[in-house]
């Protein structure tokens, strides 16, 4: 009787659930696979919270926390504390790895134990340049050093990637270093060169040759010009003891906006004070992995200032010149600062007419050379009655317009240039430029430098008339404006020594003490 009960209640159950609707089952079919899911997070979220806890709670992590800020205490003592360790320990990683984030090992056998003296005024003996060369081009390259290289007075090498034969008359120039092999540091940029690499650590190599009483790196290529002068009155502006870096970007918001507008590109001049080459000579070769997309050496070199936390000190003199065809418009509108570099100049065309390029450069560092401060600087004069407006650039050119141009006008710069790319258009350029004139009655009528020389105290500049392409023109349709400038040849121009603040515009205050003064 119960078994026939039992069997009863169970085909009561099963008819039951027969005549359940589909809708139902499905129903509770999502509500079991609702909870599995809901157990499959929590057991996940448990996992990983486990595993969270046991990274950030271990020994590992905590020690590199406590250095961390060891270091953030003391951003310019870099004392790591590091177990002893073979020197294969800091080789790079291979092409496979990761690249390891930012540190600043103590590495013993990159100490440089001559400290820089801040005692006595700055000289350029307190200065080591480091050249970047190549052995294919040093043999023509090495005229444009010897332009400006004082071999009595100045310390400093060229690098290249390989040992050259010397020649008669190479002991007027610095000293050939050969840099070291970069094999084992990685390259991945499609466009760029290896060479890169090597450049980017001529800083590193000089700061390791220990030369006593250093207190400024300079680095610049073989094909910059140096004003070594106003170089070293740049530098007594700054404090050598501290962690600086000092250059100008390019002319190119293209090389800007691909490199970075925060860099000193490296043809214009970089300048490292001796503490910020001694913190890079502890952590570069390591900085260097972590940039191997980068394409040259100053983008890199940059890379590894940044993770010091140093930023650019822009000096408006430093020219990287990424430009192509005629200079005349930048040189003839050179900024209110001392013009310390510029760079790119076998690619732009001869400065002066009828010359060669070198002898071009023969004539620009003489020039140069006989006054550096007011090399290039501008001044503007008028003659009123003539409606005339004489726009002089010591060393270079005197500009003579036949009608009256504001000032406003003339300190922007004549777009006689392209820039590296091949782009002339206005918005290429990071300064300020102007459209030619058109109209052959207003372009200007050009003097350029003849000789320069010394007169006592001064400096007299001899300049003579540029025969040009409109000559003919202007005879013909403008007669009335050239007939007072017909007959003019030359001119000569004569310059008394700028003072020491020279840049700065007195107040209203000192003309009128001075007025007062002379009364």
């Amino acid at each position: 009787m119960l078994g026939v009960m039992k069997a009863t209640k169970v085909m009561a159950y099963q008819d039951k659930s027969s005549n359940m609707s589909p809708r139902r089952i499905r129903g509770r079919q999502w509500r079991h696979s609702r909870t599995g899911t809901a157990v499959v997070a929590v057991l996940a979220l448990l996992l990983s919270t486990t595993a969270w806890f046991s990274l950030v709670f271990s020994g590992t992590t905590a020690r590199c926390w406590h250095r961390f800020k060891d270091w953030e205490r003391r951003p310019q003592a870099f004392s790591w504390s590091r177990r002893p360790q073979d020197r294969s320990s800091y080789m790079l990683h291979s092409p496979t790895s990761s690249p390891s984030a930012p540190s600043v090992p103590d590495l013993p056998f990159l100490t440089n134990t001559s400290l820089p003296s801040t005692g006595g005024e700055l000289s350029v003996k307190h200065i080591v340049f480091g050249i970047a060369g190549s052995s294919h081009l040093w043999k023509r390259r090495k005229e444009l050093v010897r332009l400006w290289w004082r071999p009595k007075d100045m310390r400093g090498h060229v690098w290249l990637e390989e040992r050259v034969s010397p020649e008669e008359g190479d002991d007027s120039l610095p000293a050939i270093m050969v840099s070291e092999d970069i094999s084992r540091f990685r390259y991945t940029n499609p466009t760029g060169h290896p060479s890169g690499l090597r450049i980017s650590r001529i800083l590193l190599e000089s700061f390791r040759l220990g030369l006593p009483d250093v207190r400024w790196f300079v680095l610049g290529d073989d094909d910059t010009i140096f004003n070594v002068d106003n170089l070293v009155a740049v530098l007594k502006k700054y404090d050598p003891s501290e962690m600086v870096y000092i250059g100008g970007p390019s002319e190119s918001h293209s090389a800007n906006t691909y490199f970075s507008y925060s860099m000193a590109f490296g043809g214009g001049g970089i300048v490292i004070s001796h503490p910020l080459a001694e913190a890079l000579s502890k952590i570069q070769d390591g900085c260097l992995e972590r940039y191997p997309k980068l394409y040259g050496s100053d983008d890199r070199l940059h890379a590894c200032i940044t993770e010091l936390g140093v930023p650019l000190a822009r000096e408006y003199g430093f020219h990287q010149w990424d430009i192509k065809g005629n200079a005349h418009g930048l040189l003839s509108s050179h900024p209110i600062a001392p013009f310390v570099s510029i760079h790119h100049v076998e690619a732009v065309d001869p400065f002066y007419p009828g010359l060669s390029s070198m002898e071009s450069l023969k004539r620009f560092t003489r020039a140069m050379k006989v006054d550096p401060a007011s090399f290039l600087q501008r001044s503007i004069c008028y003659d009123h009655n003539r409606h005339l407006t004489f726009s002089v650039s010591f060393g270079y050119v005197v500009q003579v317009f036949p009608h009256i141009v504001l000032p406003r006008e003339l300190e922007r710069s004549e777009r006689t240039y392209s820039a590296w790319n091949g782009i002339s258009l206005r918005n290429e350029f990071d300064l300020d430029t102007r459209d030619p004139y058109r109209s052959v009655c207003k372009k200007p009528i050009l003097f350029y430098l003849k000789d320069v020389g010394r007169e006592g105290n001064a400096t007299l500049g001899s300049y003579e008339r540029a025969r040009g392409k409109y000559d003919l023109k202007r005879k013909v349709f403008c007669f009335p404006q050239m007939q007072l400038l017909r007959y003019v040849q030359h001119i000569e121009v004569l310059g008394y020594p700028l003072g020491k603040n020279w840049h700065l515009v007195c107040s209203t205050e000192d003309v009128l003490q001075t007025k007062s003064d002379k009364q």
